[in-house]
């Protein structure tokens, strides 16, 4: 059993969670599985093939897939090779796709059956070499024993997009030191066991849907269902019979689960435990799944740290709404005022984090990495608040902070007391102009299930819990919020609606 700095480097991951059981089940898909062994070594077949191909460490593969078993093959391979992922998201458009190929100028793309057609489409990206997710078998050599290179642990080994919805693209480099270290300070807060079956349903082009849970599964032994598409009804029946301990997802994926009428009769006794991340999960909806035996941790990070920063746990979670939590082991905060100087002791101002999680760079842009990390220290853009008992709430992105007749408001404080209104499921808050006020603040929320929200007693809730200023100007009930490729809101399509209808 590998020990030590052996275990920084994610490649022997694997054999490490199967050295108990190499027959166990590390993955299951669309009614297949594949067994440690297998996973293992097959993923060293297509290490010693792609590095006959004459690829050589340190360059990129990228990667245009749904979450798939040979997707989870080639990461690893990739990480025993010294070879980079880029998994790019499948979501966007084609020209989106083709900015990030040129600049992570990949040496392969390996593309799912059912995005291949969009990619060939393009000339730029269809004269890249290209391999079919599907047919990677084809490349493997499992009887070959070739040596692999010396792979170290500041070698990078995830290369992710963070452009988000709009503007130039940029890529979040992280190392097998920070996959090791976010998932070691992920084991000690919410641990990890064979015994656990992990439902993944997060993408694969996400940080979180490597770092929050698969890659400590695999590491650990248990078992990961990997699930291409979320489907509520479907995901409430795998819960079941399957027996899910654990999952990941945003707030729009348990209100999706939770709305659903077969979620207050689903069996979930088997699930110990959920992790959110994304955003913070309103009062009513953390309630809703605790009234169903679920523990509730949530979370606060983003890619550049691997993403894990902190986490509630489920036991405070009453107490303290709203709250992110406290920072994971191994991973320190400092908040500062606008002139980068430290605020002791309870305060707001910008989140700054330093630690082993905090990622090499972004691509080919020293520019942009000297203006995100100082000194170790990353900063975040958000904005938080800690209190005297050392517990953090993010207040808003310093993006999203709008100001209202001189004064400075943060939409995440507003979108907490209009959520906290009991006929309110979800809120938005987005900063548009103001004739008299310069900026005011418009509001969308989503009725929970079967409640009429009255506008004008929202209205006044939100006069009774915020100071003037950051009471909204406008409360429009919408049946949903648009939202991004990964299930958070779309505020620029918000910004642009209320634009729109100007």
């Amino acid at each position: 059993m590998a020990t030590g700095d052996d275990l920084r480097l994610v490649g022997g991951w694997i054999a490490e969670g199967g050295a108990a059981d190499p027959e166990r089940a590390a993955i299951a898909y669309c009614g297949r599985t594949m067994t440690y062994r297998e996973l293992d070594h097959r993923s060293t077949g297509l290490a010693l093939a792609l590095l006959a191909r004459g690829l050589g460490p340190g360059e990129r593969v990228a990667s245009v897939t749904e979450n798939h078993p040979e997707h989870v093959v080639l990461l690893f391979a990739c990480a025993k090779a010294g070879l980079i992922l880029a998994p790019l998201n499948w979501r966007l458009a084609a020209d989106e796709l083709r900015l990030q190929v040129e600049l992570f100028d990949p040496s392969l793309l390996v593309v799912s059956a059912a995005q291949l057609a969009r990619v060939t489409g393009d000339p730029t990206m269809a004269a890249r070499t290209i391999v079919r997710l599907e047919s990677l078998d084809e490349l493997e050599a499992p009887g070959a024993t070739g040596d692999l290179p010396a792979v170290h642990e500041d070698d990078g080994l995830l290369l992710i997009a963070t452009s988000g919805t709009t503007g130039t693209p940029k890529g979040a480099l992280l190392t097998h030191a920070n996959c090791y270290w976010t998932n070691r300070s992920l084991d000690a807060a919410v641990p990890m066991s064979a015994d656990d079956v992990v439902l993944q349903v997060l993408p694969q082009y996400h940080v979180g849907g490597w770092n929050v849970q698969p890659l400590l599964g695999w590491w650990r032994g248990a078992t990961v269902l990997l699930e291409s598409t979320f489907d509520a009804a479907h995901v409430l029946g795998l819960i079941e019979r399957r027996r899910v301990t654990t999952m990941m997802g945003v707030p729009t994926t348990y209100l999706m689960l939770a709305q659903h009428p077969d979620f207050d009769g689903a069996d979930l006794t088997a699930l110990k435990s959920v992790i959110v991340g994304g955003a913070a999960m309103p009062r009513t909806l953390v309630e809703r799944w605790r009234a169903k035996g679920v523990a509730v941790v949530q979370g606060y990070g983003l890619t550049e740290a691997a993403p894990n920063v902190c986490y509630l746990p489920a036991e405070e979670a009453a107490r303290r709404p709203g709250s992110v939590g406290q920072p994971y082991r191994h991973v320190e905060l400092s908040i500062r005022d606008g002139l980068g100087c430290t605020i002791e002791g309870s305060g707001r101002g910008e989140l700054w984090v330093r630690g082993p999680n905090v990622f090499a760079g972004y691509w080919r842009d020293p520019a942009a990495t000297a203006a995100a990390v100082v000194d170790g220290w990353l900063d975040t853009g958000d904005v938080a608040e800690r209190d005297g008992d050392g517990f953090y709430r993010i207040v808003g992105r310093t993006k999203e902070m709008f100001v209202s007749g001189g004064e400075n408001v943060f939409p995440v404080e507003v979108e907490r007391v209009l959520t906290a209104y009991d006929d309110v499921a979800e809120a938005a808050v987005v900063g548009v102009r103001d004739s008299t006020w310069g900026e005011s603040g418009a509001a969308f929320v989503v009725a929970r299930r079967g409640a009429d929200i009255d506008v004008d007693a929202l209205l006044a809730h939100c006069r009774a819990h915020l100071a003037s200023f950051k009471v909204p100007r406008s409360i429009e009930v919408v049946t949903e919020l648009p939202q991004t490729h990964i299930g958070k809101v779309n505020k620029a399509a918000l910004r642009q609606r209320v634009s729109g209808a100007r």
